[in-house]
Order: structure tokens, then sequence, then C-alpha cells
């Protein structure tokens, strides 16, 4: 399809799609501490605690890249 196999086309959904679906979260942490009033403290334990997930996929994309794997 346009040019690209199987593999090209899966490795560019899984990162476009896992990068979109990270950056919706962050919008969802965000509304939830705003709604909660959790004030400046209770944000960043928020944030840390529930993105704490993503940064291994992100951990995992650099490393990868950096391992030219």
């Amino acid at each position: 399809m346009f040019g690209y196999n199987e593999e090209q086309l899966a490795q560019f959904g899984l990162t476009v799609g896992v990068g979109a679906f990270i950056l919706y979260m962050l919008f969802v942490i965000a509304q939830l501490a705003r709604e909660a009033k959790a004030g400046r403290f209770g944000t960043f334990v928020l944030f840390i605690v529930l993105a704490f997930g993503m940064v291994g996929f992100v951990a995992k994309s650099v490393i990868a890249w950096l391992l030219d794997m």
C-alpha cells in the first residue's frame, strides 16, 4: 500500500497511534486534576503516578532507537 510493506505500516501505526493515545491520556489526567481541584502538588502526583506507564513505552522506543533495532 503506497509503496510500504506491512511491517512498515504496522510500525508507523503503532508509533503514531500510541503517541496519540498518550497525548489523550495526558489530557484526561489534566481534566481529572482540574475537576478534583487537586492543587499544584496533587496535580503533580497525578501526572507522576498515572503517567508512569507511558514513560515505559517512550523509554522502550528511545532505547530501541539508540541501539538501532
